[in-house]
């Protein structure tokens, strides 16, 4: 009897979320899909509910959850600045609470766990490009705490419980994600600009403009992802996953502009406490172990996920 794997994923119905179930059922996986759609949208993963191999539980990850899995992506944690200062203890508590919980399912199931970590583990670098092995400089009292310190202590979590339980843990730091499906009202600067830029409106540079991101589309982070829960247990990571292309945020805008054919002009504003000056992977790690880097460059990503925003805004001018 051919074997068919079953895969949990937590935040599954959100942004990255949605498209790692969407990949997992075309490999012939049973996917579970975990979301208590704070920030996951239903309509996100609508068009898989037909699927028999797929199945969409509400749930919120500080609570227990007891089912049979072979593998587990814990995805769920809002990411954006205005998702996760909405509720910071909440953040707090789905960064740490979340992961304890899904590591002791992974414990008691004997399934492979993949944390969904993040570059923000890195705070406001003071070293460029970004290796795994940097500690970081995180502000641990300020605005963006609850997010960065708690994805931190996921990490400490997912070691602490390889060491003492033997759990089969697979560690990703991922950067800058983006494509379709991303919350419009999240804040981010991908999908505040193209929404600006469609509604005709002035697109918002906060400082300078000059502070650096690296973009990566969101099915060559998928790939990613898949791939490294897929190494053998040796392999724990962390392990940056990211598009090592560095852009500053006024190029992006720039680009974005020519793209929409937007008249927007560009404004700025004071830049937020702790927004890291430069955000950039080193991915030889990746490289090196999965065999992985990003094949979409910025232009040809954008284009899918301009025509997404270009019907969420015109869904919400109606």
């Amino acid at each position: 009897m051919h074997y068919v794997p079953r895969i949990l994923v937590t935040g599954g119905a959100g942004f990255i979320g949605s498209f790692l179930c969407e990949r997992l059922l075309d490999t012939g996986a049973e996917v579970l899909c975990v979301d208590n759609f704070f920030t996951g949208r239903r309509t996100n993963v609508a068009h898989l509910l037909d699927n028999p191999r797929f199945e969409v539980m509400r749930h919120d990850v500080t609570v227990p959850l007891f089912v049979e899995v072979d593998q587990i992506y814990n995805m769920a944690c809002p990411a954006s600045p205005v998702h996760y200062q909405f509720d910071p203890v909440q953040t707090t508590k789905t960064s740490v609470h979340g992961a304890i919980n899904m590591l002791g399912l992974a414990k008691r199931t004997r399934a492979k766990i993949l944390q969904a970590s993040t570059s923000e583990v890195y705070g406001d670098p003071e070293i460029h490009p970004q290796t795994e092995d940097y500690w970081g400089n995180v502000n641990p009292l300020g605005p963006r705490a609850c997010y960065d310190e708690g994805k931190r202590c996921a990490e400490t979590l997912f070691f602490d419980y390889y060491r003492q339980h033997k759990v089969q843990i697979k560690v990703a730091r991922i950067f800058n994600t983006y494509g379709p499906r991303m919350h419009p009202n999240d804040g981010r600067v991908v999908s505040n600009f193209i929404v600006q830029a469609l509604k005709g409106e002035d697109i918002t540079l906060y400082g300078d403009g000059e502070q650096t991101r690296s973009f990566c589309y969101v099915s060559d982070l998928v790939e990613g992802l898949i791939r490294l829960m897929n190494t053998s247990d040796d392999v724990t990571g962390p392990i940056n996953l990211g598009n090592p292309g560095e852009f500053t945020i006024r190029q992006l805008a720039e680009k974005i502009i020519e793209m929409t054919g937007a008249r927007s002009k560009l404004g700025q504003k004071p830049l937020p406490q702790d927004d890291p000056r430069q955000r950039q992977p080193d991915i030889t790690r990746a490289r090196d172990t999965l065999d992985w880097e990003p094949t979409i460059a910025l232009e040809e990503g954008l284009k899918p996920t301009i025509a997404y925003f270009d019907e969420e805004v015109r869904a919400m001018l109606g």
